[in-house]
């Protein structure tokens, strides 16, 4: 496998020559995670690698792991078809969300991306908030977002739902609408689709992800279902993110659809994503305003003179509060982890001390 190809650069390969230990080591990408096994792509061919005894203990956070899309220092065992992960290399860019539960913690979706396809469905399941917070997340992850509304056959109504759409897509986001069905608007897409670059496909169940994918690829390797009757929603097919290589070299990452989409860490993502609110805040006449009933409030006068809609400046103070109450668990996670890495090193010490 030509690993130029599937998004090598010559940083990524510069760092492996740095931070290898060893003359047996090689490089690899990760194409597809199962529970802390890997299935990863290197020159001599696919391998299925576990991480070192070293490296499992040294981790402390569940982001430390390899992701689909990392770049990894790994040692072959090119007759088992296996191999031993030994460091994860810096990433450039990544998509993350904080995971289910209560827990203030990271998970990857995708690793070193450079284009997000944000894939949104045209029909009655269309949702402006959920973009807003998808788009916030891709501007925090390094990517570039690009907001795809798929099954355009089923709109009646394109333009209204593309001024929609475009009203809440600042920083120049592209927004293109396409039709699998038709094998319209796909043309569009093409120019992120380049050799050794990797687009990543993100979106709700049921958008039409797996099916832009087989699309694509121009096979059916990805299953894909009719949408529901009565609430005009696709049904979850993918249930794994996978690195898939596309005939023209690039490479793309179809994930599962997200049902929940919590925040992670995405203050400077806010700022990409509400540009318009952050621009009327500059002329409030207070420094802090909040937006609420202060007097001289710019962003509550564009509302009223229905310059802005009233359900942006909604989500704009939800999505502030989110991201305020993960940094406090964040805050105190740090703490929690830093009291381990102490005890660790602790114990490490005395049992140098015990063996002299």
């Amino acid at each position: 496998m030509n690993l130029n190809t599937i998004g090598l650069t010559e940083k990524i390969n510069n760092d492996f020559h740095s931070l290898k230990q060893s003359n047996d080591m090689i490089i690899g990408r990760v194409a597809l995670e199962h529970k802390h096994m890997y299935r990863v792509w290197t020159e001599d061919g696919e391998l299925l690698c576990e991480v070192s005894g070293k490296f499992n203990f040294e981790v402390l956070n569940r982001e430390d792991y390899p992701a689909v899309g990392d770049w990894v220092i790994l040692k072959p065992r090119i007759d088992e078809g296996k191999g031993t992960i030994y460091s994860v290399l810096p990433r450039f860019s990544k998509f993350s969300r904080k995971s289910a539960g209560r827990t203030a913690e990271e998970q990857i979706v995708a690793a070193n991306v450079d284009t997000v396809f944000l894939v949104n469905s045209l029909n009655d399941d269309l949702n402006l908030r959920r973009i807003e917070r998808y788009l916030l997340l891709t501007w925090e992850s390094g990517a570039n977002p690009v907001i795809v509304l798929s099954k355009a056959d089923l709109c009646n109504n394109i333009e209204g739902k593309l001024a929609e759409v475009e009203a809440i897509a600042f920083g120049g986001v592209p927004v293109i609408a396409i039709s699998a069905e038709l094998r319209s608007g796909i043309e569009q897409l093409e120019a992120y689709l380049q050799p050794g670059k990797t687009i990543a496909l993100l979106g709700s169940s049921g958008v039409g992800k797996s099916t832009l994918t087989n699309l694509l690829l121009g096979d059916e390797k990805q299953a894909v279902k009719e949408i529901r009757e009565g609430d005009d929603k696709g049904r979850h097919t993918t249930t794994h993110r996978e690195l898939i290589q596309l005939p023209n070299g690039s490479v793309l990452i179809d994930t599962p659809g997200m049902r929940e989409l919590q925040l992670w860490e995405s203050v400077d993502g806010l700022t990409e994503t509400f540009t318009d609110i952050d621009e009327l805040g500059e002329m409030c006449k207070f420094r802090d305003c909040k937006h609420k009933d202060e007097p001289g409030c710019a962003v509550l006068e564009a509302i009223e003179e229905g310059r802005l809609d009233a359900g942006r400046l909604t989500s704009y103070n939800k999505l502030q509060k989110e991201l305020a109450y993960i940094e406090r668990k964040a805050d105190k996670r740090a703490q929690t982890e830093e009291q381990k890495k102490w005890k660790t090193i602790t114990k490490q010490s005395r049992q140098k001390k015990k063996i002299k």
